[in-house]
């Protein structure tokens, strides 16, 4: 018969795997290359569904005070691209809340 050996927990090294400090808080400097490229991604998602927000607005104005040089086509365009986008954000916000209700739900 085989015998099992295991190897002690080694809790330092398992925390410094989940990018913690010793206390349990979050590392803040150097936390790691995914958390801040998906932190800068998200940053940068959210900001260009504002501004594609913000440059449909603006031709909506544009539009409604008879401007010659704005198109209904591309108020148009850049409304359903505003839309899209927002719409994006709101689907990830929501698979991120239903991702978080499921871990804070495990069974320890």
């Amino acid at each position: 018969m085989n015998e099992v050996r295991l190897k002690p927990f080694d809790f330092q090294a398992a925390l410094a795997r989940a990018g913690l400090q010793p206390s349990g808080l979050p590392r803040v400097e150097g936390s790691g290359a995914a958390a801040g490229g998906f932190r800068a991604a998200m940053t940068q998602a959210l900001q260009g569904v504002s501004q594609s927000q913000m440059e449909a607005q603006r031709l909506q104005r544009e539009l409604s005070l008879d401007n010659p040089t704005v198109s209904v086509e591309e108020t148009m365009l850049a409304m359903q691209k505003a839309n899209l986008g927002f719409q994006a954000a709101l689907q990830v916000r929501n698979r991120m809340l239903q991702a978080y209700s499921e871990i804070m739900n495990m069974q320890v």
